[in-house]
């Protein structure tokens, strides 16, 4: 009896399941050191069948408790496992797919000894792709650091962004389009009714988002219905969009349904979901937002959500979106700056010196990455018209280690797994020293605005909010320092180009 009493006291005790009501019911998670995490709760409604294509609709009760321990299938897209480019199988969606796909995860410190800020990840993906169960989007080292994070699915591509006539005539009042962003309101607002329950303050979330992300996050920023579901703001390396007028769209998918002979909305949803993928091509649809006018209403960009706001790019965005980034060719290099600069573009030029094929490539780079600067001053302009609440701007120029660094730079996306502290998601890459270094206090910024709006803190270095009198960026890198956001020429060509005819848009 001795020996068997001392054997029991030598086996660890384990742990009994996070376990939390939700509205919908009891969801049993996991215990992951001090971290409980729940993935795959459902979060809205299947958006199947006779609701496919309509606004989402309530998660259906559960008796019991429901397990909590995988991730929700993501929404139906084409998928890459291995990776693309320097996105390589940390940053893509791990391949399990459906239409069923309305789930979040969550990350929550088991002490609960006061309200934490919340974090709702909106993941990219150019509207067509993404999921909130990619690894460099794990939640648990912030999570671990006092924040609880949210990670959300929303309908993409065709499931989430189409627009007809007969769903305009469906909607009434309703919007008729932008599924996939009704989506993450409905989501929005299970936080709000539910995230106490698991330590979080629904009084102090922050959206945030990248590339498609981050436009969805000014999105709702601009949108009525998504007001006071949060109270900060994040955008890394997606800014405004110009969204497409409804009628366009409409005309837009009543081509789609044509070409899947399909002459209704009754057509197109009786069909699988394997034969509404869009054609490839130069004439393919992309499925995006649209200026439906009940969501997102038409007209300029306004800040209908007051909001401080963090947002950024990284120095090599189109590192991996284009084949002439960096290209020492003079013709394209000319072509460039006519694009970016119309009929300044020779006033241009002298700012940006090409006379030998190595300056070449870098202004062909530097304009790229001005073009993003400057479009953040000509959002910030705007911005200052409806919204009072500070603006912290970031350019992020440090290079993640990996196969090929020279080609993709500081590449679109590449600053996420320093701000989540996900850099061992790719145990490959041969991370330094300097890299964890800089990921920790990356990650300070980020979190104390999740706290408060405000990513200064003890020990880091001062990041002054950017005005539109003094516009100023905090360059990160080995070395963080905030610097001007242009030096002053440039900035005044681009202002000046962002009042006439020829105002640029974001260079991807």
């Amino acid at each position: 009896m001795a020996a068997l009493l001392a054997a029991a006291a030598a086996t660890p005790v384990q742990a009994a399941p996070p376990r939390v009501p939700t509205h919908s019911g009891v969801v049993a998670g996991t215990q992951e050191k001090t971290i409980a995490v729940f993935r795959g709760i459902p979060y809205a409604a299947a958006p199947v069948g006779p609701l496919r294509w309509r606004p989402p609709m309530p998660a259906p009760r559960w008796a019991g408790v429901r397990s909590a321990t995988r991730f929700g299938h993501s929404c139906w897209q084409a998928v890459s496992p291995q990776g693309f480019g320097p996105w390589t199988h940390e940053y893509v969606v791990p391949g399990d797919i459906s239409e069923d796909c309305l789930f979040l995860n969550i990350w929550a410190p088991l002490k609960k000894a006061r309200p934490r800020p919340v974090l709702v990840w909106i993941h990219g993906g150019g509207f067509n792709s993404g999921s909130g169960a990619i690894p460099i989007y794990d939640g648990a080292a912030l999570a671990a650091r006092g924040a609880v994070v949210v990670t959300i699915n929303y309908r993409v591509g065709v499931f989430g962004f189409l627009a007809h006539p007969d769903l305009t005539r469906e909607a009434g009042a309703a919007p008729p389009a932008n599924f996939g962003l009704l989506d993450i309101v409905a989501a929005l607002r299970w936080v709000k009714a539910n995230i106490a329950a698991f330590g979080g303050d629904p009084a102090a979330v922050t959206i945030a988002g990248q590339s498609a992300g981050a436009m969805a996050v000014q999105e709702l920023v601009s949108a009525p219905m998504a007001k006071g579901l949060f109270q900060r703001a994040i955008g890394e390396s997606g800014l405004p969009r110009t969204l497409t007028p409804l009628a366009d769209a409409e005309a837009q998918g009543t081509a789609f349904a044509r070409e899947k002979g399909a002459s209704s909305i009754a057509a197109l949803r009786a069909l699988p979901a394997e034969a509404l993928q869009p054609s490839h091509g130069a004439n393919a649809v992309r499925f995006v937002p649209v200026a439906d006018g009940r969501l997102l209403p038409a007209g300029a960009w306004r800040a209908v959500s007051d909001v401080p706001m963090l947002v950024g790019f990284n120095s090599d965005e189109g590192s991996a979106l284009g084949q002439d980034y960096g290209s020492t060719d003079a013709g394209k290099l000319q072509a460039l700056l006519a694009s970016a600069f119309g009929a300044s573009a020779d006033q241009a030029a002298v700012l940006y010196p090409a006379a030998t094929p190595e300056q070449r490539a870098a202004a062909n780079k530097q304009i790229r990455r001005d073009q993003n600067l400057g479009a953040i001053d000509s959002w910030a302009l705007r911005r200052a018209a409806t919204a009072q609440q500070p603006v912290y701007t970031y350019l992020f120029t440090h290079v993640l280690p990996g196969a090929d660094t020279a080609r993709w730079g500081a590449f679109h996306s590449s600053e996420i797994p320093y701000v989540f502290g996900t850099l061992p998601a790719a145990p490959e890459r041969p991370i330094t020293r300097e890299d964890k270094d800089l990921s920790r206090l990356v990650s300070s910024y980020w979190l104390n605005f999740i706290r408060r709006g405000d990513p200064n803190g003890p020990g880091l270095p001062i990041w002054p909010a950017s005005t539109v009198t003094a516009p100023m960026a905090l360059h990160i890198d080995s070395r963080v320092v905030p610097e001007p956001l242009l030096p002053p020429a440039k900035l005044d060509l681009w202002r000046r180009l962002a009042g006439s005819a020829t105002a640029t848009k974001p260079s991807g």
